[in-house]
């Protein structure tokens, strides 16, 4: 998490968005904005006194003391706009979580970065969140160098109208925009959503949902579900203790929640539903501390299937519902979004429905502006994930499905598409720093922050 500093669009807007508690101006004095700094990621920052160096080993040292394997990490950057701050702070933050895997001290982020790689407890992957106004081409390009491989965007409404009442400070445009070009830079985009915000109501919540989820100006891949909470210090307290806004029922949430959850994709992945914020900070919204499960029960009072990725993964499919894969076969899904052609792969057992590893490939659009994909016809793999549970870098375990050769199957047919049906001249990842080596087997090198591959000479099995 970093330090507290100012939301950037005060300067423009006069203030924060109504609901956003937290930061150097609120109730909760040395909390960044948006959190309210008794969140545990929150606390855990306060006591490193946001330092990242302290920070990542703390973490790292706590996972190991609960038993869990880490030599595969991926950070999340936390706290407000990251990518607002000054480039000195930005580039020191970056620098001390690579150094903090490596125990190398570096002197710049090149240099961090490229002890990383090499660092025995792997970085897979970087998470950014920032707004739509700051993931534009200079800011992209900065956490491409940062090893940023997914970027979580607060989005909150689609509503033109909702984004300005609630002082938001950026255009609905501005989202698309932003979705546009990161996603033709190869970032997986994930995306923060707020129903029941003021002036919205159920019926327009859902509308704006399905919007959100069969526009291609949109398509997310990922979502991050947060209800309106109500809580002190902010505009919107004011707006509830004076009767002018009031929130769902509990069961008016759960209702909506499952709807939600029964038009999400299978490209797409749920990744939270609901803030961590102590219930005691929270005067009025959510009630229930696990919204998720009541969501997914009424769903199957409904028989609506829930298609979400996160709800497909074997692990959690062995987990809570103790069945695995029998007849696993792959599976090929093509949508357009942000001006691209998008193509899912995925290896599933479709009768029970479980999903053991995913790859986004994307046929950039004309528009992108990396030169690496804009020299030559190009194709990038945006994601690739085999689920289960972790098995280390240099391990492998019969019973689990990681390192039992889905990714290579994968990325074999992503280079078929590209080559056959896109007519691109090459392939390229968006790889963590800490997972180069995985594609340098496959034949791919290092180009620029990506890892590519030509495919002139590149012959179809």
């Amino acid at each position: 998490m970093t330090k507290p500093h100012r939301c950037p669009h005060i300067a423009m807007t006069g203030g924060v968005c109504v609901y956003c508690p937290g930061g150097p101006d609120s109730d909760f004095e040395y909390s960044t904005q948006a959190y309210t700094g008794y969140e545990p990621t929150s606390m855990r920052a306060i006591r490193a006194r946001y330092d990242p160096y302290s920070q990542t080993r703390g973490r790292i040292a706590q996972l190991r003391g609960l038993g869990h394997e880490v030599d595969k990490v991926e950070f999340i950057v936390m706290g407000g706009t990251f990518m607002s701050l000054d480039k000195s702070y930005k580039d020191y933050f970056i620098r001390n979580l690579h150094d903090a895997l490596s125990g190398h001290k570096s002197s710049s982020v090149e240099e961090a970065v490229k002890y990383s790689e090499h660092s025995s407890t792997k970085c897979i992957g970087i998470t950014i969140e920032t707004r739509p106004d700051y993931c534009l081409k200079p800011h992209l390009s900065e956490m491409l160098g940062y090893g940023c491989t997914r970027i979580e965007i607060g989005v909150q409404s689609i509503y033109e109208s909702v984004a300005r009442e609630t002082n938001r400070g950026h255009t609905v445009s501005a989202v698309s925009n932003s979705f546009h070009l990161a996603k033709d830079c190869g970032f997986k985009v994930v995306t923060h959503m707020m129903p029941d915000l003021p002036n919205t109501g159920l019926e327009r919540d859902l509308i704006g949902f399905t919007e959100f989820f069969e526009n291609p100006a949109f398509r997310p891949d990922g979502l991050k579900l947060y209800p309106t909470l109500v809580i002190r210090g902010t505009g919107l307290y004011e707006l509830w203790k004076t009767g002018r806004y009031k929130n769902y029922t509990p069961d008016q949430l759960v209702e909506l929640t499952a709807s939600v959850m029964g038009m999400v994709p299978p490209w797409t992945r749920v990744y939270r539903i609901q803030r961590d914020i102590p219930m005691p900070l929270v005067s009025s919204g959510v009630e229930h501390g696990n919204l998720r499960e009541l969501s997914l029960a009424r769903m199957r009072d409904l028989d609506i299937p829930c298609k979400d990725i996160r709800t497909r993964e074997v692990g959690m499919k062995q987990i809570q519902e103790a069945v695995s894969p029998d007849d696993v076969e792959l599976i090929r899904r093509d949508y357009v979004a942000n001006g691209g052609w998008e193509t899912f792969l995925s290896y599933e057992d479709p009768e029970k429905d479980i999903l053991i590893g995913l790859l986004r490939l994307r046929k950039a659009s004309p528009v992108a502006f990396r030169p690496e994909i804009s020299e030559v016809p190009s194709s990038i793999v945006r994601e690739l994930h085999v689920y289960g549970t972790a098995v280390a870098v240099s391990g492998r375990d019969p019973t689990r499905f990681q390192h039992q050769g889905f990714g290579m199957l994968l990325m074999e047919e992503a280079e078929r598409i590209a080559k056959e049906e896109h007519g691109s001249e090459k392939i390229l990842v968006i790889s963590g720093v800490g997972t180069r080596h995985y594609y340098r087997k496959m034949g791919y090198e290092l180009d620029g922050p990506y890892m590519s591959k030509s495919l002139k000479d590149f012959d179809c099995v």
